[in-house]
């Protein structure tokens, strides 16, 4: 294993890839990720998991992009990769979410020693019980040999830096507010590790944000929820 931070190990695979995108923080820093505690207030976040439960007529299955022949790039619902639902954010916690995202912009810039530029628009994620996402990198594509060993990552998506995920709903043990809590479900990193070896999984509470570089060191998969409502809003970050 490689160290990329105080408390944090990656896969030593990447020592001998060529990655397109190595953003990463300080290796001085206690975790090469972020996390903003209450970015969205508690209340805010139950409102807002009402909002989107009621909001049964816009909700469309999640589109993942799947390379075909020519280069081309479609989007498709493909379950076998990811189950989950995707909702528009109401036009008031838009507001709200970019209001607070602007008193963090330069918190997160010093952490990531960049300048955000561009972001796309926010989705919001529903995971039910037994929704999940598989292993992915968000800006790379995974290449791996017959022997489904990982020889090599694709750069696809140049134009995103860093993601940020804001969770609505937080992982408790013993769900007892199905609505407002989970199990399961931890987002978790693939190739990164604790001083233990374990596999960094991220355990949240409501209002929490976690922000990461996009590049496959990163790579990640939503586990599946055993019981209970995850509700997430996922945005990706251009920057310099």
């Amino acid at each position: 294993m490689i160290q990329i931070s105080t408390h944090i190990y990656c896969d030593s695979l990447f020592e001998s890839m060529d990655i397109a995108n190595k953003l990463l923080p300080n290796q001085y820093k206690d975790f090469p990720y972020l996390i903003i505690k209450n970015f969205f207030s508690q209340a805010s976040c139950e409102r807002l998991v009402q909002l989107v439960q009621k909001d049964e007529e816009t909700k469309r299955k999640a589109q993942v992009k799947k390379e075909v022949i020519a280069g081309i790039v479609q989007a498709e619902v493909v379950e076998e990769y990811r189950k989950t639902n995707i909702y528009k954010l109401d036009s008031l916690y838009a507001k709200y979410y970019d209001d607070q995202f602007i008193k963090y912009k330069s918190v997160i810039e010093e952490y990531f020693s960049v300048a955000l530029t561009l972001s796309t628009d926010v989705q919001v994620l529903e995971y039910k019980e037994g929704f999940f996402y598989i292993k992915h990198a968000d800006d790379s594509s995974e290449i791996i040999n017959k022997a489904k060993q990982t020889i090599a990552f694709k750069l696809v998506a140049p134009q995103r830096k860093l993601s940020t995920v804001l969770f609505a709903t937080s992982h408790k043990t013993n769900v007892q507010n199905g609505a407002q809590s989970f199990s399961g479900g931890e987002l978790m990193f693939n190739y990164l590790y604790n001083s233990k070896g374990e596999p960094v999984k991220i355990k949240p509470e409501a209002g929490d944000m976690i922000i990461f570089p996009s590049n496959p060191y990163f790579s990640h998969e939503v586990l599946p929820v055993e019981e209970g409502y995850r509700l997430t809003l996922v945005q990706w970050h251009d920057a310099i």
